[in-house]
């Protein structure tokens, strides 16, 4: 075995080590009390980290065993895996440039415009029959709760609110809402020209969950989060180029030791 042969084996070894946290790093997002509803953003990290892991044991068996069919197919994998890796990256970035928290006067927490998005992320909460199952999912998962915490109008102002929170759980800061808990708010904005004021609803299980600040809230959470899907997927890009190098190298080498050897033993 050459000596490519055994770095690239040991290289995809270590490789196998870094998808744990790779994979856990999904899951950990899959659970994520205000992305768990947000299904688009985590499963291409696990579905990556799972691919990797089947490519890296066929490179592993390929480079122990000189299997050179094996290994062909192992590097055309590979650079398949960079290409859509650096697409992928690239997607984050692009569709997550866009869109941030505006400060509110006088108030602890941001608040979040559906327009400042992206169109692609925003047609995705646009989307009704989408949007009727992240709703579901919020209500039943009752991202709003934490927010009893905060008994006093001056507590709640000074707050520090998620995007979510923000954006779900209170009527926006301009609609002239009268504090009376964190979720209960007096007034009537029925003639108000601002659609969220009029969508507000007193109701635990309705909120402003129908509300573009709150499709706001939620994109702004997967746009923090996909920055850091991004950041990994660099990670992850650099040393597979590093590994698709040394497969290079190790498909020379065994090459190179073939002819060896047929030359060697009157094979040429």
């Amino acid at each position: 075995m050459g000596c490519s042969n055994v770095v690239t084996g040991v290289v995809n070894f270590l490789m196998l080590m870094l998808l744990l946290p790779i994979i856990g790093f999904g899951v950990w997002l899959a659970k994520k009390h205000d992305s768990e509803c947000v299904r688009f953003l985590q499963w291409p990290v696990i579905v990556l980290g799972m691919f990797v892991l089947v490519v890296s044991m066929a490179g592993l068996f390929g480079s122990w065993c000189g299997n050179r069919p094996l290994m062909w197919t192992y590097l055309f994998v590979m650079f398949v895996l960079i290409f859509l890796l650096f697409v992928l990256t690239l997607l984050a970035f692009v569709v997550t440039n866009s869109g941030a928290g505006r400060v509110v006067s006088g108030k602890g927490f941001k608040e979040y415009k559906l327009g400042d998005y992206s169109n692609w992320l925003q047609k995705r909460v646009d989307n009704p029959l989408y949007w009727s199952k992240i709703k579901s999912c919020l209500a039943d998962g009752q991202v709003c709760s934490d927010l009893s915490q905060y008994a006093t109008a001056d507590v709640f102002n000074n707050a520090s609110l998620t995007p979510v929170e923000s954006g779900c759980c209170k009527p926006k800061s301009d609609c002239g809402y009268t504090f009376q808990n964190a979720t209960t708010w007096l007034g009537n904005s029925s003639g108000s020209a601002n659609a969220d004021c009029r969508a507000w609803s007193n109701t635990q299980t309705q909120l402003c969950f129908d509300c573009n600040s709150c499709r706001a809230g939620v994109l702004q959470n997967v746009k923090s989060n996909w920055r850091r899907v991004a950041v990994v997927n660099i990670i992850v890009l650099v040393f597979i180029i590093f590994v698709y190098s040394c497969g290079c190298c190790a498909l020379k080498s065994s090459k190179r030791e073939q002819d060896n050897f047929k030359y060697r033993y009157g094979y040429a």
